[in-house]
């Protein structure tokens, strides 16, 4: 009997994926709400500035991609539509750790595929399955029972939080439409090499109108206490090594191990955040986020086992439709 070797690169690129995007979520938490460092759309800026850097890096210089390369106006507009998304998609949920636990964000961030599925429907008309769309019920009652029994609740960083899911799910379905010809198609880190100096130019301004005198307020932070400086490398560095790894983990494993993956990361993630930040939890808390976290595992199983049923279905057909004899043309004579 041959035992298979032990994949330990992949286990590796998993374990680097996890660290990467838990030690983001902590370290955004840590510099927005502990330390005080109350400006979530320039450090937004800093995440952005630092994926460009690195993006290039990577690409250009280092290869560890192919670099694919902009064919037209029309593909460099559709890049600068989803750019807008995720600027805000990244900027409201950065801003909502202002004001939720890590753990409440994370239970409120397992409802994208929720969002995901009903922006598949409206959209571009993708309809699954009724079972699948039941499966969605626990996702959604899931996050109302843990905001009823969270005891650090607000309101505001409620509604941010879910704005910043809602248009995480609706950056996937439009990317799908707006890049779906072969020609147009990027891979995720070539994608973030272009999106992410187009976000950065973007938040430019909006950093300095909504938050006023940022970069001098962080200069007077810096001569005061130099670790900000490294803070804001660090967490800027791990938002983009959480790209990196998601890639990465993608190749070395697929899609739906990836969304296996991240329904046990959150749960690492809520763990890690109480037993650092120390938030106050309730058991009605935690019963909601595991009915989510339920209902998620569901709605994957649901659409990939009906998904597969259709494969399935049309391969039939279309081998029963190969099977038919042809029908003769008649023959008339006059």
């Amino acid at each position: 009997m041959v035992m298979n070797p032990i994949p330990w690169s992949t286990i590796g690129v998993v374990i680097s994926w996890y660290s990467s995007n838990i030690g983001v979520l902590l370290m955004n938490k840590y510099l927005l709400s502990n330390y005080g460092f109350k400006y979530p759309v320039f450090l937004t800026m800093c995440h952005m500035m630092m994926c460009s850097i690195f993006s290039y890096v990577a690409i250009s210089l280092m290869d560890i991609v192919p670099l694919q390369s902009v064919q037209s106006k029309k593909q460099f507009g559709k890049i600068c539509g989803l750019s807008f998304v995720f600027c805000f998609s990244v900027v409201c949920g950065n801003m909502s750790l202002k004001y939720i636990p890590v753990s409440f964000n994370q239970a409120i961030g397992a409802t994208t595929p929720f969002f995901t599925a009903v922006f598949a429907y409206a959209m571009i008309r993708t309809r699954e399955a009724w079972v699948t769309y039941a499966t969605l019920l626990p996702v959604v009652a899931g996050v109302i029972v843990a905001s009823g029994g969270e005891p650090s609740f607000h309101m505001f960083g409620f509604i941010i939080c879910v704005s910043s899911t809602a248009a995480r799910a609706f950056k996937s379905v439009l990317q799908d439409i707006l890049l779906s010809s072969e020609g147009e198609k990027l891979n995720s880190m070539n994608l973030l090499l272009y999106m992410a100096p187009i976000a950065m130019l973007v938040l430019l301004p909006a950093t300095l109108l909504m938050e006023e005198n940022v970069i001098w307020i962080t200069i007077d932070l810096a001569n005061k206490d130099i670790s900000i400086i490294w803070y804001l490398l660090f967490s800027s560095s791990l938002a983009y090594f959480v790209n990196l790894t998601n890639f990465l983990v993608t190749k070395h494993t697929s899609a739906l191990t990836l969304q296996v993956l991240g329904n046990a990361k959150g749960a690492v993630a809520v763990v890690i955040s109480i037993l650092i930040f120390k938030n106050p939890i309730s058991v009605i808390g935690m019963l909601g986020y595991a009915l989510t976290v339920i209902g998620v595992i569901l709605y994957s199983e649901t659409k990939k086992r009906y998904s597969w049923s259709r494969k399935i279905n049309n391969i039939t057909n279309q081998n029963k439709a190969c099977d038919l004899p042809q029908e003769r043309g008649s023959t008339s004579s006059t």
